[in-house]
């Protein structure tokens, strides 16, 4: 059985990430290890939002994420998953936005993804939030992906390169 794992936009952005500071260079080594590494385990979907949101990128690093995820399977959005997103935004599980943390969530839950990844640390990956995200899971009846980045993914830790 394999691992169903949605994309979440800072993959693909890093992945295409130019900056040379050490913190984003890492990052972009672990993105790109994880992602050229095959593994037939792993099925990788995303969503519209994810294309929604590199579309705002400007130039070629657009072009080029979005390349990058064309072949994935993108997640249906319906009316369960807006019911869920605001839910979530009730329980004050993600910044309000239209379109964005919330809803990645949302379709990662809903559409029962073992896995969400990405390196958005403050608001999806965050351990500190993550006890109150799987009670309000619970409370609608959905299991909590595995929220978690590249490097854990790559099954290193931080000190390693």
């Amino acid at each position: 059985m394999s691992t169903l794992i949605y994309v979440e936009t800072t993959i693909p952005s890093f992945y295409f990430e130019t900056r040379a500071n050490p913190e984003v260079a890492i990052r972009r080594q672990w993105t790109r290890e994880w992602w050229d590494a095959p593994n037939l385990n792993q099925r990788l979907v995303t969503s519209f939002i994810v294309i929604q949101e590199l579309e705002e990128i400007p130039g070629l690093k657009r072009d080029d994420a979005l390349n990058l995820i064309r072949p994935l399977r993108l997640l249906g959005y319906n009316d369960d998953v807006a019911d869920i997103v605001r839910v979530y935004l009730e329980h004050k599980l993600m910044p309000r936005e239209v379109m964005g943390d919330a809803d990645h969530l949302a379709l990662a839950s809903y559409h029962k993804c073992d896995m969400l990844v990405t390196w958005n640390c403050r608001h999806l990956a965050n351990a500190n939030k993550l006890g109150h995200v799987r009670r309000v899971n619970a409370l609608l009846g959905l299991e909590t992906p595995l929220l978690v980045t590249p490097l854990e993914l790559l099954g290193k830790d931080a000190d390693e390169n």
